[in-house]
């Protein structure tokens, strides 16, 4: 298995469980990890062959400036879900990182994986 990745993803969205959260914009950071077959596309050098990791990003970036929920572990959710069945990502690791949501922390987050590493 090959792992195709998108570092550093930003997007501000509504997301907490706070009053204040509920009425302002958050900046979030995204990393994906995403499972692919490299061999093809190298092969052909085609983008058809490849993990299209533009079309991912933007798809990510679009969801999160739409989304508004309380807790990151459901947009996190719902960001894998996105990924593997819109683009046919058979595995995803993700970190959803909320920076400074914790005044002493430089970030805060969580990390899922989903699917069957091939």
């Amino acid at each position: 298995m090959d792992i195709v990745y998108i570092e550093g993803l930003q997007a501000d969205a509504v997301i907490g469980v706070y009053d204040w959260e509920r009425d302002i914009r958050q900046p979030l950071v995204i990393d994906l990890e995403l499972a692919s077959d490299n061999r093809r596309a190298a092969a052909n050098d085609a983008i058809a062959d490849a993990v299209d990791y533009d079309a991912i990003s933007q798809a990510v970036v679009a969801y999160l400036q739409a989304s508004e929920f309380e807790l990151i572990e459901t947009l996190a959710e719902r960001l894998a879900t996105l990924v593997r069945e819109e683009f046919g990502i058979g595995w995803v690791r993700l970190r959803l990182a909320k920076p400074g949501a914790v005044k002493a922390a430089t970030s805060v987050g969580v990390i899922i994986e989903r699917g069957e590493r091939r």
